[in-house]
């Protein structure tokens, strides 16, 4: 009865994580793990072993990397000053604070009002706004595609291992 508990509880961190992954505001990719984690430890690591735990692992450690990083590299790449940065990455973490609408806009608005900052045209600053946000949003999508791919491995090695 126990493992059923824990199965059930294993699946529910897994799509959690699988929903953290769009929500920023839930810690997607770590449920997910641990979810996983949990389904193999419960299994006596019979069929998911250290190989595959590390593998899977790895790939949720590069989904982290890049949700911390995604609206920065965004802002960055369409020349943004070192304020609209910094402004991406307060607007990140204060947008988790108004749901969905501040985590979509948060970050756009941090650098916009970060460039606005250094002096630029409203113009530039949009530019760079726009840059941050479809950061976020391919950050978002690889963070996505690589849950998917987390659980994929889960299941083959389930299947398989």
């Amino acid at each position: 009865m126990l493992d059923i508990a824990l199965y059930l509880l294993a699946a529910l961190l897994i799509v959690g994580g699988l929903a953290g992954a769009v929500l920023p505001a839930l810690p997607g990719i770590p449920m997910l793990f641990g979810g996983i984690w949990l389904a193999a430890a419960v299994d006596g690591y019979r069929h998911l072993g250290l190989w595959w735990l590390l593998l899977i692992g790895a790939l949720g450690t590069l989904g982290v990397i890049v949700d911390f990083v995604a609206s920065t590299l965004g802002a960055r790449r369409v020349g943004a000053s070192k304020r609209a940065l910094w402004g991406a990455a307060l607007g990140t973490v204060l947008g988790m604070f108004f749901g969905i609408p501040g985590l979509l806009f948060g970050p756009f608005l941090g650098a916009l009002a970060g460039e606005l900052a250094s002096g630029t045209s409203v113009l530039r600053s949009a530019h760079v706004g726009v840059g941050t946000w479809l950061g976020l949003l391919l950050g978002t999508l690889v963070k996505l595609v690589l849950s998917f791919v987390m659980v994929g491995l889960f299941g083959l090695a389930m299947l398989f291992g």
